[in-house]
C-alpha cells in the first residue's frame, strides 16, 4: 500500500524555506519568535549529548579553539539542552541529557570526531595541554599522513590528521 501526500501537503519543496530561514536572520533577536539561529556549517554536523554540555563547550574553546556561536539558557539544575559551537568550520552541537523527559545520558561510543588540519602539531599540544588524553599517539601513518587519536573528560574520541610535510 502506498501513500500519496494530497494537494502538496507535508511535501517539501527545494529553496522555500529559505527565504523564511533569511527573514528570521535580518529580524534579529528582538523579533517575535525569539533570536535567529546562526548558520549550521558542515555537510553532516554532530549533535553531541554530554554529561555537562556547558563544561564540554568551555573546554572545546580550550582545547579545539571553539567558537560559541548560540547557547539555550541553563535550567535551575545547570543543564542546557542546546550549544552551537564552529571547531574547524564546521558546526558541533552539544546537549545535557533529561532523563525526566526520556533522554538519559549514555556515553559517547563507536564514533571519532575526525579534524582534518593544516599545523598539526599546534593543534595536537593545545588538545593534550586542555586536558585530552592519548589514545593513538600522533604519528606518520602508512597512508603517509600524520594523524593521532584523544580522547576527551567527557568520552568523545578525536582523531587530528595533516599531510606529512616531508
Amino acid at each position: 500500500m502506498s501513500v500519496k501526500a494530497k494537494s502538496g501537503a507535508g511535501r517539501k519543496v527545494a529553496g522555500a524555506e529559505a527565504p523564511a530561514r533569511k527573514a528570521a536572520a535580518q529580524a534579529g533577536p528582538d523579533a517575535p519568535g525569539g533570536p535567529a539561529m546562526p548558520e549550521a556549517r558542515g555537510g553532516v554536523v554532530p549533535y553531541l549529548q554530554v554529561d555537562g554540555a556547558t563544561r564540554a563547550a568551555a573546554f572545546y574553546v580550550r582545547a579545539f579553539g571553539a567558537t560559541e556561536a548560540f547557547r539555550h539558557p541553563e535550567d535551575e539544575h545547570g543543564r542546557t539542552m542546546h550549544v552551537h559551537l564552529y571547531v574547524n568550520g564546521g558546526s558541533l552541537m552539544l546537549g545535557d541529557a533529561y532523563p525526566e523527559h526520556g533522554v538519559p545520558h549514555m556515553p559517547p561510543q563507536a564514533f571519532t570526531l575526525m579534524l582534518p588540519v593544516d599545523d598539526i602539531d599546534a593543534w595536537w599540544a593545545r588538545a593534550v595541554d586542555a586536558g585530552c588524553t592519548i589514545k593513538v599517539p600522533l604519528q606518520k601513518m602508512f597512508w603517509g599522513d600524520r594523524y593521532g587519536e584523544l580522547k576527551d573528560p567527557f568520552g568523545v574520541s578525536w582523531s587530528m590528521n595533516a599531510p606529512d610535510p616531508s
